[in-house]
């Protein structure tokens, strides 16, 4: 489907050569007629091929229920194919015009403490209202119907981040929704209550009516119920998701339809792995968070969405050109940041790159985020850097529709456990899933090391190591799979609070890590979990938040490290037992970034996991690459504010780099691209 798409994108010249997709949101209702074709011109100039239209637009196109205006969207739609600029169509199902809630407020979305969700900002509808429902999809037949045969009309692009401000409902309706989908999931009352654990404080249900979402309670809520209520909540938005689908499939078959995920930091409640097997390709948005591990981040989420997309290229759909405006302190980007992070998402496998959005707003609650054109207008460095990457990616047209070479090494990254291990009335409420896993990976790129972020769903056996950090929801098959993964010579390393409930999220009996204690050949009989600001010393850094009393069951445990100091001194910190060629790792205590690097060596080697960079390079440069039938695409990303020498690389130089006395030099913040021959 995006091999097609891309094929559509080629602009005024009539190259049907595959390019990648370079644009933005475009709000063309926020401008007069004037605005228009100045906006088409200046897209010509930046190499912009493709914008999405209409997100927000319910309120223009149906400004009363039976009435209908699409007059400036037929405009803007001819404009754009004028322009050779294709159309990523959204179903403008995002936000209900006004008209629409005063009319029908049973459509408004309830907090767990029973306040509604009143207009004024945005997404402000319930997930399972079959009110909302109704309205959105008349409006979905509405746009497919008139556009189905416009020219412009590349992609659909259902909603606009679904689940942002409404993942978690807690209406009537959405009570009724759960029932049905408990239902479904238990068959029987007597199966319900026996994976919620209903013995426990007088909970037990004898009829489904009584059933509710986990709204505001005395103390803390059952915690199975909450977990059954997260993975609810991402399936009513799936369900949502598929109605719009199903009525553009219906009506544009040929027509590949996407919609915008979240894999970013802060961004939980929707399981994208299950949710990506519902459209056509997998499209993504990330903004930058900044911090000492910002670009890190990055990468790890543009690699996580290469994870959920099963490898196959993906679209970035929208980050910024510079400052947003919804952090606490908005913090301009630096020159060469916002060609760095865009080619990022590229290395991991994006065929587009968009931002939010095309010109910035004069009114409303983002007119202080950046855009493709600012304020300033296009006489403006960022507009120049704009251009400058539209330049770019049309040198990369080689790389569009390659996929993601897999690395050796592979970071497991569950939504169950993500869910469930930061629950309340645990160890400590200070565990942070994603962080860990975060720490993992910038530790990998400390030491050179490229790696997959995967899912449960992935092939983890094609991995040589395989890190499973806080795998804390490991169901008896997936256990299987991970023993069978070590029994045939794969190399596991897990972590803390790794093994300890099933799908249901009871314990497993007989001491932790349970469902992995007899693969790691160690027993847990009590956690340690550390106070704020509480350390202790290991042979192989500092550890925080955590610690474990570790006891060795089996004569194939190597003791990696100990603890020096606190409660555990003298016992066990990190340890690997051997199993034929494979092994089984678990460290017990929350390392960071730094001390893992110092651990990860020993880990690596029992793998025998090199690094592929020269060695100075290695901690300064990220390498990812991609390949097709015939050719290796070599992303190599300067992590620095210097310039750095790589020595010993060949290859066709397609962008980025420069070559100085015969090795190839990356400027400060640069991103090269070298093409290989697929050996």
């Amino acid at each position: 489907m995006i091999s097609t798409l891309l094929s559509q994108l080629h602009g005024t010249d009539g190259d049907p050569t595959p390019r990648l997709a370079y644009g933005a949101d475009y709000n063309p209702e926020q401008w007069s007629r004037e605005v228009w074709k100045e906006d088409v011109r200046l897209m010509q100039e930046a190499g912009v091929n493709l914008v999405s239209v209409g997100i927000f637009s319910w309120a223009r196109i149906q400004p009363a229920q039976d009435e209908w205006d699409f007059a400036w969207l037929d405009e803007v739609m001819d404009l754009l194919h004028a322009g050779g600029i294709g159309v990523d169509l959204a179903t403008a199902t995002a936000s209900p015009p006004p008209w629409l809630t005063t009319a029908h407020p049973e459509i408004l979305p309830v907090t767990a403490s029973g306040e509604t969700v009143w207009p004024g900002a945005r997404q402000h509808w319930r997930p399972t209202s079959p009110v909302f429902r109704t309205h959105a999809l008349r409006l979905v037949r509405k746009m497919a119907e008139r556009y189905a045969n416009h020219p412009a009309l590349v992609a659909w692009h259902i909603s606009n981040e679904l689940g942002c401000h409404n993942i978690y409902d807690y209406s009537d309706d959405a009570a009724r929704a759960f029932r049905d989908w408990l239902r479904a999931r238990y068959t029987t009352l007597e199966a319900l209550n026996h994976a919620w654990g209903t013995a426990f404080w007088s909970q037990r249900y004898s009829d489904w009516e009584q059933l509710l979402p986990p709204r505001l309670a005395a103390s803390h809520p059952n915690p199975t119920q909450q977990l059954d209520f997260k993975r609810f909540s991402s399936d009513a938005l799936k369900e949502y998701l598929r109605a719009e689908r199903d009525v553009l499939r219906e009506i544009t078959p040929e027509v590949p339809v996407t919609t915008n995920f979240m894999v970013m930091g802060g961004t939980k409640g929707m399981n994208y792995p299950d949710w990506a097997g519902e459209i056509d390709f997998v499209s993504n948005d990330h903004y930058v968070h900044p911090g000492p591990q910002d670009r890190d981040e990055l990468s790890f989420s543009a690699n996580l969405t290469s994870g959920i997309a099963g490898g196959r290229p993906w679209f970035l759909m929208e980050h910024s050109t510079s400052a947003v405006n919804w952090q606490p302190v908005n913090v301009a980007k630096r020159p060469g940041d916002l060609s760095r992070d865009s080619l990022l998402h590229v290395a991991h496998g994006a065929d587009a790159v968009c931002f939010f959005q095309w010109r910035q707003s004069a009114a409303g609650a983002e007119k202080y985020h950046s855009a493709m054109v600012p304020h300033a207008g296009s006489d403006s460095e960022v507009f120049r850097a704009v251009t400058g990457l539209g330049q770019t990616l049309r040198k990369l047209a080689p790389v569009a529709g390659s996929e993601r070479e897999p690395a050796r090494v592979g970071i497991v990254f569950d939504w169950d456990s993500w869910w469930a291990s930061e629950q309340d009335s645990h160890p400590t409420a200070r565990l942070d899933y994603r962080q860990e896993a975060l720490d993992w990976y910038s530790a990998l790129l400390a030491l050179g090391i490229r790696a997959d972020v995967v899912t449960t769903k992935t092939d983890l056996a094609r991995y040589e190591l395989l890190i499973a950090p806080v795998l804390h929801v490991v169901p008896a098959a997936l256990a299987g799979q991970l023993t069978r993964y070590v029994e045939n010579g794969g190399h596991l390393v897990t972590t803390y609070f790794s093994g300890v409930v099933d799908e249901n999220d009871h314990i497993w009996l007989g001491g932790h890590p349970g469902a992995l204690r007899e693969l790691l050949g160690i027993r847990i009989e009590e956690f340690g979990p550390l106070l704020d600001g509480d350390t202790v010393e290991l042979d192989a850094g500092t550890g925080t938040l955590w610690t474990d009393r570790i006891t060795v069951t089996d004569p194939e445990v190597e003791v990696l490290a100990h603890y020096r100091t606190g409660v555990y001194e003298g016992r066990p910190a990190v340890t690997r037992r051997t199993v034929g060629g494979g092994s089984a790792a678990y460290v017990s205590t929350r390392l960071g970034a730094d001390g893992l690097a110092g651990l990860l060596p020993q880990l690596l080697a029992a793998a025998g996991v090199e690094s592929e960079l020269p060695a100075a390079a290695r901690g300064r440069v990220e390498q990812a690459v991609r390949r097709d039938a015939d050719s290796r695409y070599l992303f190599l990303v300067n992590r620095t504010d210097e310039s750095v020498p790589l020595p010993g690389l060949s290859g066709e130089l397609l962008a980025g780099g420069a070559e100085t006395d015969g090795a190839l030099v990356l400027a400060p913040r640069e991103v090269a691209v070298l093409r290989q021959p697929t050996l």
